[in-house]
């Protein structure tokens, strides 16, 4: 990729306190080709943003520009000083026949008490596990571990690319809700990338959707609705999507009633499966 000498990233004194990451007219191309063109998005504490795009559209790059873990060629991208970050990765390769048990990933890099181990463990849904092999965890246990071995650095932003790559369906409805859960315990702010539709309308509070620059960005139950959305996605997948949500804000009463639910879970979705 064409890097640049000048740094890119930015830090300073907080312009809203509410802001953790911030995109300004960041862009990169590759071999030629524009992966990401002049992206503007704010990632805010205590917030799930969820990065929607068709496969190659430049999500993940997006992603580790946001982390620093890749330099922009145009743009700048500023961070809250002293953020700390966690990054779930779409997919972690173990070698069947090299031993490596969940303690051991866990620490890799560093001691951790095994209290604060066994806690975080358990919090991510995976108690008594700490000497189990990786390589023998379902797809589901796999991603809780690398979700568990991100909380331990306790983190103010957190990113996760597919979180529900290889987890079956009863799983992702359990892991929807952690990621909430842990939204609101860390009071952190969530990108979360997917190439899930359902879950704009399930978890998270703001929709980005990404096709080599941004399209179109908003609430889940607007973003539906917005031409470029259907345009990239086609009508019948938006208007399903839409459906998908009028089934989800409000309940039906026996006789014919219609109640909204409660605002947290109406716009979270931290109340759904």
């Amino acid at each position: 990729m064409n890097m640049q000498t000048q740094p890119q990233d930015a830090v300073g004194p907080i312009r809203d306190q509410a802001s953790l990451v911030t995109a300004e007219g960041v862009a990169i191309t590759y071999a030629g080709r524009a992966v990401l063109s002049a992206i503007d998005l704010t990632v805010n504490r205590g917030e799930i943003v969820t990065l929607i795009g068709l496969n190659g559209s430049g999500k993940s790059t997006l992603a580790r520009i946001l982390l620093g873990l890749l330099q922009p060629d145009a743009g700048r991208v500023w961070r809250v000083p002293g953020l700390r970050h966690g990054y779930v990765p779409q997919s972690f390769a173990v070698d069947p026949a090299m031993p490596l048990t969940v303690r051991r990933f866990l620490t890799l890099g560093g001691k951790v008490a095994d209290d604060v181990l066994t806690a975080t463990l358990a919090e991510v849904g995976l108690p008594g596990r700490l000497e189990a092999q990786v390589a023998e965890l379902s797809g589901g246990e796999l991603h809780r571990a690398m979700l568990a071995r991100a909380l331990l650095r306790r983190p103010d932003f957190l990113v996760l690319d597919e979180p529900m790559s290889g987890v079956d369906v009863s799983g992702q409805g359990q892991l929807y809700q952690l990621i909430a859960t842990i939204r609101d315990k860390y009071n952190c702010g969530v990108l979360l990338i997917s190439h899930d539709l359902h879950v704009v309308m399930a978890a998270t509070d703001r929709v980005v959707c990404l096709n080599h620059h941004i399209c179109c960005t908003g609430r889940p139950d607007a973003i539906v609705g917005d031409p470029e959305f259907r345009a990239l996605f086609g009508a019948q997948v938006a208007d399903q999507l839409a459906l998908y949500h009028h089934h989800h804000d409000h309940a039906h009463e026996p006789d014919g009633g219609v109640v909204p639910l409660d605002d947290d879970l109406d716009q979270g979705g931290h109340g759904h499966d």
